[in-house]
């Protein structure tokens, strides 16, 4: 599953980023990375963006962002 997928409150581990080079580079810088564990907080109407929560911060990512992050759902 993606991080895209997720609705409002659900929470995921993060298991692999599918991004490539410069996004990937970003996302990481921005504390998006293997292991750990990610809620999302909003999703705007259209679906694009959404709102997660990594690390104690905020995070808003595009649709197409969240969709190359894999996730494992938390219970």
């Amino acid at each position: 599953m993606n991080l895209a997928k997720l609705k409002p409150g659900e929470k995921g581990k993060i298991t692999a980023i599918g991004s490539i080079g410069p996004l990937k580079r970003r996302l990481m810088d921005m504390g998006v990375l293997v292991g750990e564990e990610v809620k999302v907080l909003k999703v705007a109407p259209m679906g694009d963006p959404i709102e997660v929560n990594i690390k104690s911060y905020s995070l808003s990512l595009r649709k197409k962002e969240a969709e190359g992050i894999a996730v494992e759902v938390a219970g």
